[in-house]
């Protein structure tokens, strides 16, 4: 190694490990500022200095790449989460309502679900010009417990929104007995309802997880022996619909006396806009995507990492 290569790689530290300016590395060194440019460049030219551009646009958009290709995806929208320890549904929320407005969504029947996520997307969602045809409740809604499911909160939203009526279902999403369920469809109000949701041209849902703590599981519907039941063989669910891993309905008595769109009429809709965070949304999000449930989908990086991860293991 010369004197050139010593002065160069001294005038790299300076510059680079020090943070010191190129005047300020002329200085130190009793210099001209020419001379430690020169000095840079020959430390590149070397070896001895490489330069890194970690952009996370160009990670986001491999991410992208494959999650459209496994899932024949329309459109993917990667969220950053300013803190990803802390709950990300802002965040959602957010980038959930910025990518609904980019949506042409006039003339158009949009099906809306509910849940935390839900919320946090209509408490988002900016006035537009638009004109969707109609907002309709994709499943019950009414809450059995001290919990709020916010269902009127989160149509509202989109209503205002997309400036378009509501057809609301102000009824429990799963109920006690059957035959009382198939009563309460059979009134024309509600047959209605559903048969719109079963027909909405773009749809709006998230998952949820099969935990002890997760909302639906906390809302009064379900005894402590479906719950158990759930918590043996679900993965997650759509719409308050729950499936296992293998995309098969986990309990046909609790879907049975569930009010909503189903899991097969849900798949058929033109567009399906997954909205859905949390690693330990991971695998319930990976199993809606497998099912094709999704056309379009909005998470947070680090799920999105995991759940190519899990399909890896299908």
């Amino acid at each position: 190694m010369d004197t050139r290569d010593r002065d160069a790689l001294t005038a790299a530290k300076l510059y680079y490990r020090s943070e010191l300016s190129q005047a300020e590395v002329a200085a130190e060194m009793g210099c001209s500022r020419p001379t430690v440019a020169k000095l840079l460049q020959h430390a590149k030219d070397r070896g001895y200095v490489t330069i890194e551009v970690h952009d996370p646009q160009e990670a986001d958009e491999i991410l992208i790449e494959d999650l459209t290709s496994r899932y024949t995806l329309e459109g993917v929208r990667i969220v950053h989460p300013a803190n990803p320890s802390a709950a990300i549904m802002e965040d959602l929320g957010v980038a959930g309502a910025r990518y609904l407005e980019s949506m042409p969504l006039d003339g158009l029947s949009v099906g809306v679900s509910w849940g935390k996520t839900l919320l946090n997307i209509a408490r988002n969602l900016r006035s537009t010009n638009m004109r969707a045809r109609q907002i309709v409740q994709l499943k019950g809604g009414s809450s059995r417990s001290n919990l709020a499911t916010n269902d009127f909160e989160t149509i509202t939203g989109f209503c205002t929104a997309f400036n378009a009526p509501a057809l609301t279902l102000p009824l429990p999403v799963i109920f006690e007995r059957v035959e009382t369920k198939e009563i309460v469809e059979q009134d024309s109000h509600i047959a209605d309802v559903l048969q719109h949701g079963r027909e909405t041209d773009v749809a709006v849902f998230t998952v949820g997880s099969v935990r002890k703590q997760s909302l639906l599981m906390n809302l009064g519907y379900l005894s402590e022996e479906m719950s158990r039941e759930l918590l043996g063989v679900a993965v997650g669910d759509a719409c308050s619909r729950f499936y296992t891993r293998e995309g098969d309905v986990a309990s046909k008595r609790i879907d049975d006396l569930t009010v909503g769109i189903e899991l097969d009429e849900l798949r058929a809709r033109p567009r399906r806009v997954l909205v859905a965070g949390g690693l330990y949304k991971a695998e319930a999000i990976e199993t809606a995507l497998w099912m094709g449930l999704a056309s379009d989908l909005v998470i947070d990086q680090p799920t999105a990492v995991r759940v190519l991860e899990i399909a890896k293991t299908r």
